[in-house]
């Protein structure tokens, strides 16, 4: 067999303008730059197969990541391939055990998501490799393989790898007929494009509209900088749609964990389906209690926590009713089915963060994995869509009817277009290309 080595990790610093027009805008980000720390793992493979995936930012922060990916260089610069994409769990492992680099975390941070961005963009090598789009090469995996995949040091007083083998066995015989519906029918979700704070309550109202049109069957608000103002805004928003249709709300970690409870009971009224990050990500006591608050409204989190172990902890303390996985902020596909099968074994669904830069086209290969090979079950499960910045990625996310076309093309879907990298590469100061 030709042996094939890791050449070199190249980094991109990429920034899109998106605070020119406030896309994205929240309360506790009111300008973003949508920005993405881009790896290429490039190889001297015969293939001519390299692996892409990023890190999202909205901007110099783009200084520290783009940093990060580079410290990684060492460790895999110069090695063979094969034996790094075999054992995905020794690999990211391997990566995890720095312990001069772990030091800075541990398994949290900057450097966490730079491992996560080598594991993803290793990910999409074996799959581009296999002629597979990631989830189902995910859903192709034995138990035994998947399992192997997991770190579960920190979690077996939660989730044993027995456990995890049962939940995976016990969704195995109709894996078949669900990747069948999946590809005749898609994944639901819904969509953030029309609440972002800095938008007028005339495009507010607009895109409610399209949102109802395009067959989404929920949308969500961002809220939280002035009560008075939500309100306002929440009640154009429940015109537009009426009384019975799911209206989430996002307050971006604004609130301490009284003011969330008493905002949220202000906006009970308008019914909404769950808010989303109403404290700190790392409060899992403080979303207890605002859990315990509200409810039967749900607290929703999770794009923010930093790894499995939040996770663990957010499920244990009933903090959260909705968990949303980020496909760049902890360390990988590898860390985000330790996620996914924590949420199958606590019976909480998951519905992921997604928008910003690429991360529609990557999560939600996790979230369809979910449904072929852990949970099984697409009940209560969204994934987020937000229509921007698309049409910068290889194979861009295509929604139908409100739900997301299951992608067909081998890789994670993390590939953006040479062009778009060239264009938006970061050069000291943001410029917008035509």
């Amino acid at each position: 067999m030709t042996v094939s080595r890791i050449t070199a990790l190249e980094t991109i610093d990429i920034r899109f303008p998106t605070s020119t027009t406030l896309d994205g805008s929240d309360a506790m980000n009111p300008d973003p730059d949508y920005s993405a720390a881009y790896v290429i793992v490039k190889t001297d493979a015969a293939d001519g197969i390299d692996g892409h995936a990023f890190v999202f930012t909205i901007g110099r922060g783009n200084d520290v990541q783009v940093s990060a990916i580079e410290a990684l260089a060492g460790h895999l610069v110069g090695r063979e391939l094969e034996p790094l994409l075999a054992t995905m769990g020794a690999t990211w492992r391997d990566l995890v055990g720095d312990s001069q680099l772990r030091w800075l975390g541990p398994e949290k941070g900057v450097m966490h998501m730079a491992i996560g961005a080598v594991v993803n963009a290793l990910w999409d090598i074996k799959a581009k490799r296999a002629g597979l789009p990631l989830w189902q090469l995910l859903s192709t995996m034995s138990p035994e393989e998947i399992v192997e995949l997991v770190d579960f040091r920190y979690l077996t007083n939660a989730l044993a790898p027995e456990e995890a083998l049962e939940i995976l066995r016990a969704a195995e015989p109709g894996r078949a007929e669900r990747a069948h519906e999946l590809l005749a029918n898609g994944y639901p979700g819904y969509t953030t494009s029309p609440g972002w704070l800095g938008y007028s309550d005339a495009k507010l109202e607009a895109l409610v509209r399209q949102a109802l049109a395009d067959g989404f069957t929920q949308i969500k608000l961002k809220v939280g900088a002035d009560l008075d103002d939500d309100i306002r805004r929440f009640r154009k928003a429940r015109a537009v749609v009426g009384p019975d249709f799911p209206i989430a709300v996002d307050a971006n970690q604004r609130w301490e964990v009284d003011e969330a409870i008493a905002w949220v009971s202000a906006l009970s009224e308008f019914g909404p389906t769950w808010v989303e990050e109403p404290t700190s990500p790392d409060d899992i006591l403080g979303h207890a209690a605002i859990a315990r608050a509200i409810a039967p409204i749900r607290v929703a989190t999770g794009e923010h926590a930093q790894n499995r172990v939040v996770f663990k902890q957010l499920l244990q303390a009933d903090a959260i009713s909705i968990m949303q996985i980020d496909a760049v902020r902890v360390g990988g596909v590898n860390e985000n089915v330790a996620n996914l099968l924590l949420a199958a074994k606590f019976g909480i669904p998951v519905c992921p963060h997604a928008g910003g830069v690429g991360l529609c086209e990557a999560v939600q290969h996790m979230s369809m994995f979910d449904f072929v090979a852990v949970s099984g079950t697409r009940d209560g499960r969204l994934i987020e869509y937000v229509d921007h910045l698309h049409e910068h990625f290889v194979v861009p996310t295509e929604i139908r009817g409100g739900s997301f076309v299951a992608p067909t093309a081998p890789g994670t879907g993390m590939e953006m277009k040479a062009d778009s990298r060239r264009a938006y590469t970061f050069e000291g100061e943001l410029h917008h290309v035509a």
